[in-house]
C-alpha cells in the first residue's frame, strides 16, 4: 500500500495518523519464506520535521510460521515492531537526503509494505526455537527426539584412543 506524503513534506508543523491493512502475506529472505499466520493493521504517524522532511513511526503486530532451528517443528513467532524512520522529499537538495531510509519512498510515496519488509528483517530472532528444552533430531536416523528416543546408538569413541584401540586389536588373537 502506498501511502502520499506530500501534504506532510509540504506543512511546516502538519501530523497525520493513519490505520492501514497489512496486505502482506508471507516474508521473503535469505533465511527462508515464511507465511504470516496473523496480522493486525498498521498504525503510522506522518510528522513534518521541515522542508521536505518527514518522521514515519508506527506499530504492527504479526505472527509468522518459521520452523524450530533444533527439529524443524513449525512454530508460529510473534513479532511485536515498533518503527521509527526519519524519510525525505526528492524535491530536497542531496545534503538532506539519508539513503539509508530512501528503500520505502517512491517520489513522495510512502511505500508500506516495504517499510514492514525491512522492519521483520530487523527483528527476526537469531534463533527459532519448538520450546526451550527442545533436544532436535537425531543425527543418524532424523528422529525427533521430542517425541523419544529412537534407539540409534549414540556412542562416540573419544578420538585421542584411537591409537590404543588399534593396538589392542592386533595383539587379539584371531
Amino acid at each position: 500500500m502506498l501511502l502520499n506524503l506530500t501534504d506532510v513534506f509540504t506543512s511546516e508543523g502538519k501530523t497525520d495518523t493513519k490505520t492501514v491493512p497489512l496486505e502482506l502475506t508471507e516474508f521473503q529472505c535469505q533465511a527462508g519464506c515464511f507465511a504470516v499466520v496473523g496480522k493486525s493493521p498498521v498504525q503510522i504517524r506522518m510528522s513534518n520535521l521541515g522542508v521536505g522532511r518527514a518522521l514515519i513511526t508506527g506499530n504492527v503486530s504479526l505472527t509468522l510460521q518459521m520452523s524450530c532451528d533444533r527439529c524443524l517443528t513449525e512454530v508460529p513467532v510473534e513479532l511485536k515492531l515498533d518503527f521509527s524512520r526519519e524519510v525525505s522529499s526528492e524535491n530536497v537538495g542531496d545534503a538532506g537526503r539519508d539513503e539509508e531510509n530512501q528503500d520505502v519512498l517512491e517520489a513522495d510515496w510512502l511505500n508500506v509494505e516495504a517499510l514492514i519488509n525491512s522492519e521483520i528483517l530487523i527483528n527476526l530472532p537469531e534463533k527459532v526455537l519448538c520450546r526451550p528444552d527442545c533436544r532436535g533430531i537425531c543425527s543418524i536416523c532424523g528422529h525427533n527426539l521430542n517425541d523419544g528416543e529412537c534407539g540409534c546408538d549414540d556412542f562416540v569413541p573419544d578420538p585421542r584412543m584411537a591409537a590404543i584401540k588399534d593396538i589392542f586389536n592386533e595383539k587379539r588373537e584371531v
